[in-house]
């Protein structure tokens, strides 16, 4: 009992950080599928949340201590930049698991102050999505693998 909740946090606080993270170690423990692709979409729906309830105080912290003096238009700002304005909250959204972190994700969706309704409907979508899309493959891939 306990192994199995070891293996399932693993998983959950991998995909927490890096998305395609969360599947590699689902198969690495020997999960199934099923196991695999649900605690890798609860992983990045907790950063999502996280983020999204405490975006502002986050943002406003960050503001007076650590972007106290930072320059503005950076190469990484612009990418952010043109990422949202070519395809809004719904591309932000669809490319997190795949382009973006889930934590890059989350933030950038709320920096630029997508309704927090929205931002979770759409980041739960797209991380239901990418969560069963990718554990197959890395499940088709692994049976072959190991």
């Amino acid at each position: 009992m306990f192994n199995l909740l070891v293996k399932y946090l693993t998983v959950y606080l991998s995909s927490m950080l890096k998305f395609v993270a969360g599947p590699l170690t689902g198969i690495a423990a020997g999960l199934s599928y099923g196991e695999t692709a649900l605690f890798t979409m609860c992983g990045m729906m907790t950063v999502v949340l996280l983020f999204t309830f405490t975006g502002k105080p986050l943002r406003d912290f960050m503001k007076r201590t650590i972007w106290k003096n930072k320059r503005r238009f950076t190469r990484r700002n612009r990418q952010f930049v043109f990422i949202w304005r070519r395809w809004g909250l719904k591309g932000v959204c669809f490319l997190t698991p795949l382009i973006l972190t889930p934590i890059g994700g989350a933030i950038l969706a709320n920096l630029f102050g997508g309704p927090k309704k929205q931002i979770i409907t759409y980041m739960l979508i797209s991380s239901t999505f990418w969560s069963c899309v990718i554990s197959g493959v890395i499940f088709s891939v692994g049976d072959w693998v190991i």
